[in-house]
């Protein structure tokens, strides 16, 4: 392997599925602000927002992703979350190529909700290297949600 071969496949990146065809992307980190899109489909892939994982998508998106990642375990019903989503979008945004901010669904994935035994939401959890290094439940404002990924 060549050494610029090396160096991009050691190069900071996120590999996500494409919300529109759901085939999969590695994205380098330095290239996330830079309005990537699918290479199959050429549908933008925004990644200054939450991306949604599900039971399907979170152990690739985990394991193969060398950005940390920080996943909010949120329901569409639940109030606390909904007072939470801005300061956890406000995150994708200010941190796009430095980490990868994500969302599931607890009551529509939930195989990954009981493996992590999420009890209550919201919860908050800091990934590096795919595996837990902290976790928070309730509502965070933004400087505490900065202050998981550092």
């Amino acid at each position: 392997m060549s050494t610029a071969q090396e160096t991009t496949s050691q190069a900071p990146h996120v590999t996500l599925p494409c919300p529109s065809c759901g085939r999969w992307n590695r994205i380098a980190a330095k290239r996330i602000t830079d309005g990537p899109k699918c290479g199959v489909c050429s549908a933008p892939l925004r990644l200054d927002h939450p991306i949604l994982l599900t039971d399907a998508t979170f152990d690739r998106v985990l394991r193969e992703t060398t950005l940390p990642v920080l996943v909010d375990f949120y329901a569409d019903w639940c109030g606390p979350c909904r007072m939470m989503a801005p300061a956890v979008d406000e995150l994708a945004r200010s941190s796009a190529g430095s980490i990868l901010v994500a969302k599931l669904d607890t009551d529509a994935s939930q195989r990954v909700a009981s493996r992590f035994q999420i009890r209550g939401i919201p919860t908050v959890i800091a990934f590096r290297n795919g595996r837990e290094v902290r976790r928070q439940s309730g509502v965070m404002p933004l400087a505490a949600l900065q202050e998981m990924v550092r």
